[in-house]
């Protein structure tokens, strides 16, 4: 194995291309061409390899599948690692071929080609992945030169990494997998967000003051109870003036009611009080005759008063 892990005229990597694929984080890019790019990169164990993926154009075309998967299945066993992507499922290195894991998951065909080759930091392996290239966009085929018109693919232009999914999703700018160091931080500062928020929570509830329990509602029991009360209380006042005119006329002072207005005639009329409780008075009233004014004359009930 070489010394030096990384390849002659290695470029680094750019925004378009893609962090990883499958489990092989990318760390330079070792080749360009028109049908797709060959990357360094390693796996979760370090191991170093070659990751070969079309380009966007490339992955378009469904014959273009068909030539990366025809050039694989004719490499030796122990040369590829792994292998997926649109129509690389089939041939004597199926049995390589990785699924597309993780929630929510496309066609197939919306995958584009790759394959992991093994890297021993030799010219012979880029060497290699430059052929594979080169058959998947028919620029170097064998034989005399061709005379006639020149014949071009048309998806050539399009040079840009093909569409791969990656899950779970790496850290935003990160190209390589998280250590237990930042898992370890990461752990720690949500336990303290949360922390931070339970406290702020009770802080801002302790101090409330407590509500006032709403007004009984009136039943129909309390209505009639209030109606009693209300109605005993009206009738005080009549008792006890009934009470005081008792009292004033058993004393047998006479009522101004029980003396009787002028009448004419010789005839006597005795008037009663309209007390019930005293004793019944009579006031009888004389007028001479042919005498034009009035006139009471009191007396006790004798016989002789009597005509």
């Amino acid at each position: 194995m070489s010394s030096n892990p990384w390849p002659i005229g290695a470029l680094p990597l750019e925004p378009c291309d893609p962090p990883r694929v499958d489990e092989f984080w990318l760390d330079v890019r070792v080749l360009t061409m028109p049908s797709g790019t060959v990357f360094r990169a390693h796996d979760d164990q370090g191991q170093a390899v070659l990751v070969i993926l079309l380009s966007h154009g490339a992955a378009s075309d469904p014959a273009s599948w068909d030539r990366l998967a025809g050039e694989v299945n004719h490499l030796h066993s122990e040369t590829v690692i792994a292998r997926g992507g649109a129509g690389q499922d089939s041939g004597r290195l199926g049995r390589l071929y990785r699924p597309v894991t993780g929630p929510g998951q496309g066609p197939r065909e919306s995958q584009a080609p790759w394959v992991a080759l093994v890297y021993d930091g030799s010219a012979a392996a880029v060497a290699e992945a430059r052929r594979i290239l080169q058959v998947v966009d028919m620029s170097a085929l064998s034989g005399s030169s061709v005379a006639g018109p020149n014949y071009r693919l048309h998806w050539v232009d399009d040079t840009l990494p093909g569409r791969v999914r990656a899950w779970p999703l790496p850290w935003p700018g990160r190209r390589d997998k998280a250590g237990w160091s930042t898992t370890v931080v990461a752990w720690l500062l949500t336990i303290f967000i949360a922390l931070t928020g339970l406290l702020i929570a009770v802080l801002l509830f302790q101090n409330v003051p407590p509500t006032p329990p709403p007004p009984p509602v009136p039943t129909s029991a309390s209505s009639s109870s209030s109606a009693n009360s209300s109605s005993s209380s009206s009738s005080s006042p009549g008792q006890s003036s009934a009470s005081t005119s008792s009292s004033s006329s058993g004393s047998g002072s006479p009522s101004p009611s029980a003396s009787r207005s002028p009448s004419t005639g010789n005839d006597s009329s005795p008037s009663t009080s309209n007390n019930p409780s005293g004793p019944p008075s009579r006031t009888p009233s004389m007028h001479p005759s042919g005498n034009g004014g009035s006139g009471t004359a009191s007396a006790s009930p004798t016989g002789r008063g009597r005509l």
